[in-house]
């Protein structure tokens, strides 16, 4: 019997429905199955078995912006940055707000030498990253790159971005040193080649010889340096403190005059008040030392050189109540203050408050000891760094 062909055709289209939703089924079923598969490793921590079921995953559905992502991101995690910048750029142009994605991507491309594109990514991704770690990563990638075409006042800037995040970092904490230091050098032979012979010059100098412990330079820069322009903002000051830190007596009696010139060159700026006041306590004066401490107080209500001086002065005058506020605000604006936990001590045994003594007393020994370690540390460093071969055997 035959068939008519209207029933023919009928029973072919709907052999071919069944035959497509079988292939369906089937692609929906093996995409399940990989995508089982891929979890199951990322959750037994093998991810080198995991990226062959995500590629899977995308060739039975290259629309799985969420699988994409994730390939990007193992084969980023496995080093293999070409392959992964395709994979995590498809997935920030499906949803352009997958910020870790777009960070991973911008790494990935300066591994790759795209530093342009690289910059871009990072720079776009880095305020939207709450994730501290990432964030420090991509902002330590952002410094590297600014680094490398000479943006130093962008680096410096990302730099202390990132030291508020995470201000005990070491590898942070080296980063500013090299990144400020390369700053003062390039500021320094700017300054050189454009006025060699300047007041600026002569002054930046001696702070470059009073880092090096060369008193003596430093105030013969520092001399010709007021020669040029007696009114160079600091530079009273700054002659003041390096004659006050000689050994030579005659020096240290010129610092009170060069401590007054500049007061009168900057009458708003309380350190060289402070260190008058510093004087007059050595010379007995103490009414005329309590009279510059609170001025320089006056002029800079939390400067720490002035309240201890105050403080100084009120004991040597037995006046020890007067003397604990202005102590206990130094301690609260710097805990580790090791005169401050001294002087502290001093009070209150005057006050008799024995358990406040052994307490600031504790401090003091604390304080005084880790100050003591990290100038240990300084000097093995200037002793390295003076020898010819930089310390190596």
């Amino acid at each position: 019997m035959r068939l008519p062909r209207l029933t023919v055709l009928c029973v072919l289209l709907a052999a071919g429905e069944l035959s497509n939703a079988q292939q369906s089924s089937t692609r929906e079923s093996e995409l399940a199955h990989h995508l089982q598969l891929s979890q199951q490793y990322l959750a037994e921590h093998e991810p080198a078995k995991a990226i062959p079921e995500l590629r899977a995953v995308l060739v039975l559905d290259p629309s799985d912006t969420e699988a994409r992502a994730n390939l990007g991101v193992l084969l980023f995690f496995a080093g293999q940055y070409a392959e992964a910048i395709p994979e995590l750029k498809a997935a920030v142009s499906e949803k352009n707000d997958l910020w870790k994605i777009r960070s991973l991507l911008g790494i990935a491309e300066r591994r790759t030498g795209d530093e342009q594109a690289g910059r871009r990514d990072l720079e776009a991704s880095f305020p939207h990253i709450e994730d501290e770690k990432l964030k420090v990563n991509v902002g330590r990638d952002l410094v590297e790159s600014y680094a490398s075409t000479d943006e130093l006042d962008k680096a410096s800037d990302m730099i202390g971005a990132l030291l508020k995040l995470e201000p005990t970092n070491p590898a942070l904490l080296y980063t500013s040193y090299r990144i400020h230091t390369d700053m003062a050098n390039t500021a320094m032979l700017e300054l050189g080649l454009v006025a060699p012979d300047s007041p600026q010059t002569h002054q930046a100098m001696a702070h470059e010889l009073q880092r090096d412990h060369d008193n003596a330079g430093t105030i013969a820069n520092l001399r010709k340096a007021l020669a040029l322009d007696p009114s160079l903002p600091g530079a009273h000051f700054e002659l003041a403190e390096a004659l006050h830190a000689s050994d030579d007596q005659h020096l240290r009696a010129e610092a009170e005059a060069q401590y007054k010139l500049a007061v009168e060159t900057n009458p708003s700026d309380p350190k060289a008040a402070a260190r008058l006041g510093d004087i007059e306590v050595e010379q007995g004066q103490l009414d005329a030392a309590a009279e510059e401490y609170r001025l320089a107080l006056k002029l800079q209500p939390s400067s720490a050189d002035a309240a201890l001086g105050l403080a100084n002065v009120l004991v040597q005058q037995n006046k020890p109540a007067e003397a604990l506020p202005l102590l206990k605000q130094v301690e609260a604006a710097d805990p580790s203050n090791v005169l401050a936990h001294f002087r502290l001590s001093t009070v209150y045994r005057k006050l008799n408050r024995p358990d406040d003594v052994k307490r600031e007393l504790e401090l003091y020994t604390r304080y005084k000891a880790e100050r003591e370690k990290l100038k240990a540390v300084y000097q093995q460093m200037r002793v390295i760094s003076a020898q010819p071969d930089g310390g190596k055997e």
